[in-house]
């Protein structure tokens, strides 16, 4: 990528953001920067952007691009930092939410975005960006945390299992979240994870957590009372999997994982 030269104002825009460590910018700070209207800011980014200085990474949102090959990147940022500025609102969830708790030790080379809002996948450095569209029913459960000297939007423990229970294809499949369930068990709150389960609005959440909670002989009493809350049409264990197996009419599940393959992670 061939870089092209930059007059003076380009050069003090670039150096300010620069010297106050603001690889990711907005048009406002860009205009702040420069004492201009946005109107004149604007055409000024649309230039450095073609010249390859800059990226645009959604309305009104930029991104410094890094030296190139043979000197050392003087801006970088982490892939949850920029996540948070290509969509609003939103949070980090799923499979990356599960390997940053430490729930599972595979690492997505893609960072899944939950939001309420519809956004094509992008590609920033070879990074992928997958956004889920969720209803605004199920958007909650978040919480800041610190990345840097970053604020980031992320999925709680027990409602990065619940989502993971949801959708087991934004986790990798439903052997993940069961991973996820086991090795956050001292850390996550088993009474919000029930009303999480619940307030999401998808029975086969609640079967699934049950099934996994009776087999890794967790919680007995939250056990009997996911059971008593159950519908009776039958649901796959693992909807990303072929619908085959056996029946299990104390969950009203198709069994198309076996314990087997749901436990076996746990000798190595």
């Amino acid at each position: 990528m061939t870089k092209k030269g930059i007059g003076e104002l380009e050069t003090k825009l670039l150096s300010s953001l620069s010297e106050s460590n603001r690889s990711i910018f907005s048009v406002e700070d860009a205009a702040r920067v420069l004492n201009r209207k946005k109107s004149d800011v604007i055409k000024l980014l649309y230039d450095l952007a073609r010249k390859k200085w800059i990226m645009r990474l959604s309305k009104g949102k930029y991104f410094i691009l890094p030296l190139e090959a043979g000197v050392e990147p003087k801006f970088t940022e982490h892939e949850f930092v920029i996540a948070s500025h290509l969509v609003y609102p939103y949070y980090i969830g799923y499979w990356s939410a599960l390997n940053y708790y430490g729930f599972t030790e595979q690492a997505p080379r893609t960072v899944f975005v939950a939001t309420p809002k519809r956004k094509r996948r992008i590609s920033v450095f070879g990074v992928e960006y997958k956004f889920i569209t969720i209803s605004k029913r199920k958007f909650f459960g978040y919480e800041k945390v610190w990345i840097g000297s970053n604020q980031v939007v992320l999925s709680s423990k027990e409602k990065t299992i619940v989502d993971c229970l949801d959708h087991p294809e934004y986790c990798g499949e439903l052997t993940e979240a069961a991973k996820g369930l086991w090795n956050g068990r001292e850390e996550i709150s088993f009474k919000t994870l029930f009303e999480h389960a619940k307030r999401i609005g998808n029975n086969a959440v609640l079967k699934r957590l049950g099934y996994l909670l009776e087999l890794f002989e967790l919680e007995p009493e939250l056990v009997g009372m996911i059971k008593a809350m159950l519908s009776k049409s039958y649901s796959s264990l693992d909807p990303t999997k072929p619908r085959k197996g056996r029946y299990n009419s104390k969950w009203k599940l198709l069994l198309n994982v076996s314990e087997k393959d749901l436990t076996e992670w746990r000798e190595h």
